[in-house]
């Protein structure tokens, strides 16, 4: 017997994303910053080329894996909310409720403020007029955070004005970004590559596996690098979030993700493949040039600026700055467009400010994009965003454990259900991934202990609050939410004392 599934297709949320626009929001919104950075921290770490290349082909594996999986979810629960959706189906509202709150208090528009002054301090390399304060009074304004809160705004603003706008900024930026990594990888490794970082890199076994060779011993630096790689694939749950808003989302959903998780993969190797030809793994620190420094030593940890500067002098690294304002434009967008969608899901569960509920005239969350401006504009001012994100990391991870596990809880309690795209490779592929994603979990515990401890305990408190908006939301028990503007469970047999 198939188990009823109501309708997914929330019916004032539009679907006007196509195929092309849900590609452009993964690839768009998982290259960032992290790409341009978090090569130059894997070197220190591992120390050896061999290394590094298997720290970002293990990481691929991993986003591919995931894609893999996740796009089962996607396919069978097009809702606006995405893995919120995903875990309150799966595990209940207490799990859904600590895991939305996680994400839209901290992770989220951390993420949202983090990238916006990475935009800044990039914009300042072309304006340095930027880096100025002004006074007015008893108020000091610092120039970086105040183009960062006007980036913010510009770009909800857009969103606020419709999706038709959103897509658009996001389709321009994506294929910009790509367009410039793909032309880097060219000039770099086929038209211009330095023979000097060639021969440092690949000239010998020595050099390209390191002096340590590969062993065992090298496993707890592979775990600590890996963190890093794998931060710089998140981007697709963006997408998952918006797939109510997603032309035929069972055939869309899944090739979007994996096709999306392809093209970052290949880019990412070859942006590193194009760092090792021009640069050493590991020079001097106290060198004055960017080839002396190489990956490990590159000024403020910034490779691609360091990669340019060998090629092109200064006028590199004028170029790095334009390739990376773009890159954080359509990141961010990418963002503003994911978290509006899961706070207007969780405000139809009736456990976040329930104006996020609602749609402007355009049928976009209109509010739940005021609001996530607004948290992550204070974010941005309090400066003190950066150490929030690094007690939430564990707490992110563990999240991402249940959101893979979620595909074999789904199968079990649901084994009839309709799914459009099944897991590839079913239960191998989606096992692998999980056991990737616990050793990722356990190895945030081991190396950042004082951190991912003191946020999980932060998580926890937020059980109480939970159990206090159950008991508010009785009174509304027999309405019926699982309906409202489309956000139905999956299916009917949930037990609505599951959800708050």
């Amino acid at each position: 017997m198939v188990d009823p599934v109501p309708s997914l297709i929330n019916p004032t949320l539009k679907q006007r994303l196509s195929v092309f626009d849900s590609l452009s929001i993964v690839a768009g919104t998982t290259i960032g910053s992290g790409i341009f950075v978090v090569s130059a921290g894997i070197a220190r770490d591992v120390r050896s080329p061999a290394l590094l290349l298997l720290v970002w082909i293990a990481a691929s594996l991993m986003s591919l894996t995931g894609a893999l999986t996740v796009a089962e979810l996607a396919a069978m629960m097009p809702v606006a909310g995405g893995q919120y959706v995903f875990l309150r189906e799966s595990y209940g509202g207490l799990c859904a409720f600590l895991f939305g709150w996680t994400i839209v208090a901290v992770v989220h528009t951390g993420s949202v403020a983090a990238v916006s002054i990475v935009f800044a301090k990039y914009l300042a390399v072309l304006i340095p007029e930027i880096h100025s304060q002004w006074r007015l009074g008893f108020v000091t304004f610092q120039g970086e955070r105040m183009v960062s809160i006007g980036l913010i705004t510009m770009l909800t603003l857009a969103n606020v004005w419709g999706l038709h706008a959103g897509r658009a900024v996001q389709n321009l930026f994506t294929v910009a970004k790509v367009s410039a990594l793909i032309l880097i990888a060219i000039l770099a490794l086929a038209i211009l590559p330095n023979h000097a970082a060639l021969h440092a890199n690949f000239g010998s076994r020595e050099a390209f596996l390191g002096h340590g060779g590969l062993s065992l011993a090298i496993l707890p630096a592979f775990g600590v690098a890996m963190i890093g790689a794998m931060f710089s694939f998140g981007g697709s749950e963006n997408l998952i979030a918006l797939s109510a808003e997603v032309r035929s989302p069972g055939r869309s959903l899944p090739f979007a993700l994996i096709t999306g998780a392809g093209v970052v993969v290949v880019l990412y190797l070859l942006i590193n493949l194009s760092y090792m030809a021009q640069l050493p793994l590991v020079g001097n620190s106290a060198a004055r040039d960017a080839f002396g420094r190489g990956i490990a030593g590159a000024q403020s940890d910034r490779v691609a600026a360091a990669t340019m500067q060998v090629m092109w002098g200064s006028t590199g690294a004028a170029l790095t700055a334009v390739l990376v304002i773009i890159s954080t434009l359509g990141c961010l967008n990418g963002l503003i467009l994911g978290g509006a969608r899961l706070m207007f899901a969780m405000a139809h569960d009736r456990v976040f400010f329930r104006i996020a509920a609602r749609l402007n005239a355009a049928s976009v969350p209109g509010y739940a994009l005021a609001l996530q401006a607004f948290w992550g504009a204070l974010l941005v001012l309090s400066g003190d965003f950066s150490d929030l994100l690094n007690y939430m990391g564990g707490a992110g991870s563990l999240f991402s454990v249940l959101g893979i596990a979620a595909v074999f809880v789904m199968r079990f309690k649901h084994p009839q259900a309709p799914r459009p795209y099944r897991a590839w490779g079913y239960p191998w592929v989606p096992t692998l991934h999980l056991l990737g994603s616990l050793a990722i979990f356990i190895d945030l515990l081991l190396v950042k202990t004082r951190y991912s401890v003191f946020g999980l305990v932060t998580v926890s408190c937020a059980i109480p609050v939970y159990f206090w908006r159950r008991r508010r939301n009785l009174k509304f028990e027999n309405r019926d939410l699982e309906t409202a503007a489309g956000l139905a469970p999956a299916f009917a047999r949930t037990n609505r004392a599951e959800t708050v």
